[in-house]
């Protein structure tokens, strides 16, 4: 592993066993979504690392991002607003919280592991790439996340 990507996780791994200890979402699911949403930490404007959108209910700071979404199999660039936060440590607990609260997630917290939660998350409708399932249990198995579960 790069020097550059355990610094990365040493500075996730705290806030990802928070987000497990107080809602239930496995500390391997969000340290595998913050690698891929964030590219190992390089890409987390406003501190996002999960890339969830600042929709109306959102009263916090927000950042307007150019991106992408994969609609009817195409991918396209988009511009939309992102929560944004203090710190990286307020964007895993803010994580952990919305998972919890959104019951689209619900059946993800009757799964035993970390990749059983991740590809519950995905069949939910949590992204628009149909690969994202796949994404977060490779991430998870070729770094051995389910270790902090």
């Amino acid at each position: 592993m790069l020097a550059s990507n355990k610094k990365f996780l040493d500075s996730i791994i705290d806030g990802a066993k928070e987000g497990h200890k107080l809602h239930g979402v496995p500390a391997s699911v969000s340290m595998a979504q913050a690698i891929l949403e964030s590219s190992w930490g390089k890409a987390c404007p406003g501190n996002n690392l999960f890339g969830i959108k600042a929709d109306p209910s959102w009263k916090g700071d927000k950042v307007l991002v150019d991106t992408h979404e994969v609609h009817q199999g195409r991918r396209i660039p988009v511009k939309t607003y992102f929560r944004a936060y203090e710190t990286l440590s307020d964007s895993l607990k803010d994580h952990a919280e919305f998972l919890a609260k959104n019951k689209r997630y619900k059946p993800a917290f009757e799964c035993g592991t970390g990749c059983e939660f991740a590809k519950s998350i995905a069949k939910s409708g949590y992204a628009t790439d149909p690969s994202y399932a796949d994404l977060l249990v490779s991430i998870i198995n070729s770094n051995d996340l389910e270790r902090y579960d």
